[in-house]
């Protein structure tokens, strides 16, 4: 008894206190969930971050970046099947979450980058990252880690480095 109510009196200040889990979060007029990121190899420079964003507002809003104290920068990026090789690029000017619907960040698409990793991520840690939308603001999320083989995903952020292309 003692247990459950603790759990709950912890769940009820995370929640107001705006404060992300690996389930939902709801800020403003978006819902992110299912939020997860990739575990790492040794020295690896970066991962992949995944989720899904629901807009249920008459405004379409924007996912322009974000910070984490374990990446030295995140950036928004995208992935591409062109001529059988997978090209990666940031999204410039961020990403659009429209008005009234969602999107999926999902290995082999959409996804967070965690660049410049300072430390490894391993299977089953929860690590925090601050997301920044131009209309809802910042929301602290949990990303819960991961091992590869989970979804699309491989070495570090969800594709193959032998047919690949990281752009300009």
């Amino acid at each position: 008894m003692f247990r459950s109510l603790f759990t709950a009196c912890l769940l009820s200040v995370a929640l107001a206190t705006g404060a992300a889990s690996a389930d939902a979060v709801k800020v403003g007029d978006l819902t992110i969930e299912a939020a997860f990121a990739h575990a790492t190899p040794p020295r690896a420079p970066v991962a992949g971050g995944y989720m899904v964003i629901t807009n249920t507002g008459s405004e379409p809003d924007r996912l322009i970046g974000g910070s984490a104290a374990f990446a030295g920068k995140i950036e928004i990026h995208e992935m591409e099947l062109v001529n059988d090789v997978m090209k990666m690029r940031e999204i410039e000017g961020g990403l659009v979450i429209p008005a009234g619907g969602s999107v999926t960040l999902e290995p082999g698409g959409y996804h967070v980058m965690f660049m410049k990793l300072a430390e490894r991520l391993q299977d089953g840690e929860t690590r925090k990252a601050t997301l920044v939308f131009e209309r809802a603001g910042e929301v602290e999320l949990n990303f819960a880690v991961r091992k590869m083989g989970h979804g699309k995903g491989h070495s570090g952020h969800g594709h193959d480095h032998k047919k690949h292309d990281h752009g300009s």
